[in-house]
């Protein structure tokens, strides 16, 4: 593999000088109104294209795209995502076809001289202002959505849950009645206290450990994070949720999800994305595929990277409690 990337250097960099020389052959040409002709009607049919190929991408890819967002507060990215791609997309579609129509309607002719404005106050005035505004919006309601999912009051009462990586796997811990979380340290690792939990902190009694996330519709969740070796990242793609893990300090960030998994198995997108793959999978002899909410890693942490998940069921809070109340506390399990 390595000798393949060192053979395509070698040819991007023997392509180059030959363009470079070639380039260089031209300096003694020059264009006929034929040429400048030619050339002009060639930006045009490479506008027309490069028209197509955006328009495809706009409808052809659109499967490739998540689904709605899964959580409350994650419909704030979705609207900051359409918003800023709307605009780029209008701004790219006048701006292509002023470059290109311009690049033809003005082709150099030898009846024709080239007439240029130094400078215009007005417009200058115009593209920094229109531009400056547009930032400064988008910039502010994406840090008002970062505080809404990174700052919680005490009067949101929300659910705490650590989530613990390590590689290659996650780990997650319920703060359990008192909603508070025993105190966390990798000295405190010890045979099944693999999360490193001090069991001489009081906290730490009723807390929970679990290999799966439950989390229950239309409450507020608090994720609090720790890594054991590297740095991981917390992702959760459905949610629009995505923190890094950092070895040595506790990060976090909060959601309320607003659809169980079954609603969001019957979501149109999800039916069509699951049909796609399962239409792949039947064809390789593979088992059908069916949706889940996932925690994944999106850093690249080691080896077994792509490895790193996590299952998330997300149910009606009846049906949470009742689970929660199944599962074994830290004091049960550690003795």
């Amino acid at each position: 593999m390595l000798a393949l990337f060192y053979i395509f250097i070698a040819v991007a960099i023997g392509v180059s000088f030959w363009q470079i020389t070639r380039i260089m052959n031209f300096r003694s040409v020059i264009a006929t109104d034929k040429d400048n002709d030619t050339q002009g009607k060639i930006a045009i049919g490479f506008l027309v294209f490069l028209y197509a190929m955006m328009i495809y991408c706009l409808i052809g890819m659109n499967v490739y795209l998540l689904p709605e967002s899964a959580s409350i507060e994650g419909e704030h990215d979705d609207n900051l995502f359409n918003i800023t791609f709307w605009l780029i997309g209008i701004v790219q579609f006048a701006m292509q076809f002023l470059i290109f129509y311009f690049s033809y309607k003005y082709r150099g002719r030898k009846d024709k001289k080239a007439l240029f404005f130094a400078d215009s106050h007005k417009l200058e005035l115009i593209w920094t202002t229109i531009p400056a505004i547009t930032i400064v919006l988008l910039i502010g309601y994406g840090l008002w959505q970062w505080n809404n999912v990174m700052s919680i009051g005490d009067d949101e009462n929300p659910i705490v849950i650590e989530v613990y990586s390590q590689q290659f796997r996650w780990d997650a811990r319920y703060a359990g009645e008192d909603n508070e979380l025993g105190l966390g340290n990798v000295n405190f690792i010890k045979g099944i206290n693999t999360m490193g939990v001090d069991m001489s902190d009081p906290n730490s009694k009723d807390d929970k450990q679990v290999t799966e996330l439950y989390l229950p519709k239309g409450k507020k969740i608090l994720f609090k994070f720790r890594s054991q070796d590297v740095l991981h990242s917390a992702y959760m793609p459905h949610f629009r949720a995505q923190m890094n893990c950092v070895p040595g300090m506790v990060t976090q960030f909060a959601f309320t999800p607003k659809y169980t998994t079954e609603e969001m198995r019957q979501n149109s997108e999800v039916i069509a994305k699951t049909k796609g793959i399962n239409k792949i999978r039947t064809a390789k002899g593979e088992d059908p595929y069916e949706f889940d909410y996932l925690l994944l890693c999106n850093k690249i942490c080691g080896a077994s990277h792509y490895n790193m998940q996590m299952k998330i069921t997300v149910v009606e809070e009846a049906e949470y409690k009742k689970w929660l109340s199944e599962q074994k506390t830290l004091a049960q399990v550690i003795k």
